[in-house]
């Protein structure tokens, strides 16, 4: 399993969820999904599971998303990893991030948590930081309200034209992480939009 890798987009389980900004990292993992043609099944860690490849010949990928609630992803995540035998160096996270402005990008592999309780808890049921993580930004909800109700809430009429493109851009990177390396996608990624 020389060349596997774990592509896990985080979110919360069930149709109450489906479509906040908590679960953009499950929207990423769909859209790698349906470009390769790979349909999800159930898998016994606890989680949907779909096989395919970067390319024929190439990198096999396994795209995950867990069906527990967001803050316990670290069991489904560590029972994946062990199941296909994927060190941590081929382990990506793909999550929303608070912190970072809607319609941008980070990539990161390791570090703290940033708050983050998913990346927290994946963090300590592997037991290392050292993954990779693709950010993907949802920004600070406006005015006071409280940041727990913002992750829950639907993208507004003004974020929704620009989200499949956001979407389609973290794919990118998660493809490109695959198969150029971290730095390169950094490279193309955190570069400001024209």
């Amino acid at each position: 399993m020389g060349n596997t890798w774990l592509v896990v987009g985080l979110g919360n389980p069930g149709p109450r969820y489906a479509a906040t900004r908590h679960n953009i990292g499950q929207f990423v993992v769909d859209e790698l999904a349906a470009r390769h043609g790979a349909g999800f099944k159930a898998h016994k860690a606890n989680a949907r599971v779909a096989e395919t490849w970067l390319r024929p010949g190439g990198p096999k990928l396994i795209l995950a998303k867990p069906n527990s609630f967001m803050n316990v992803s670290g069991g489904p995540v560590a029972g994946l990893a062990a199941y296909y035998d994927i060190g941590v160096e081929r382990v990506i996270v793909v999550h929303d991030e608070l912190d970072i402005d809607f319609d941008s990008l980070r990539l990161k592999a390791g570090g703290g948590h940033g708050g983050h309780n998913g990346v927290r808890d994946i963090a300590k049921a592997l037991g290392t930081p050292d993954f990779t993580r693709v950010r993907v930004g949802i920004g600070r909800p406006p005015g006071r309200q409280d940041p727990a109700d913002w992750v829950l809430s639907e993208f507004g009429p003004s974020e929704r034209p620009t989200l499949p493109i956001l979407v389609g851009d973290a794919a990118d990177a998660v493809e490109q992480i695959i198969d150029q390396g971290l730095v390169a996608a950094q490279q193309r990624h955190h570069a400001p939009k024209p």
